[in-house]
């Protein structure tokens, strides 16, 4: 296995899960706000929605950690 695929492979888990969650929080943050500017105590809701697509981000992380750093090792 070529290394420079592995780069490319943990680039792409990182970035298309960036893409992902940016996708995601676009309307939840829409959603988000509207509810806020309705009821302020909907806030603390809100911003745990607002947290919950960057978790997916972290796992695209963790993916592309794994590619970098354990697939050459097992070449």
């Amino acid at each position: 296995m070529d290394i420079g695929l592995i780069a490319i492979g943990a680039g792409l888990a990182v970035g298309l899960t960036g893409l992902g969650a940016g996708l995601a929080e676009k309307d939840v943050g829409a959603a988000a706000v509207g509810a806020i500017t309705e009821d302020v105590s909907l806030f603390g809701k809100a911003m745990v929605l607002m947290v919950l697509p960057e978790t997916i981000v972290i796992f695209g992380l963790v993916v592309a950690i794994l590619a970098a750093f354990v697939l050459p090792g097992m070449i």
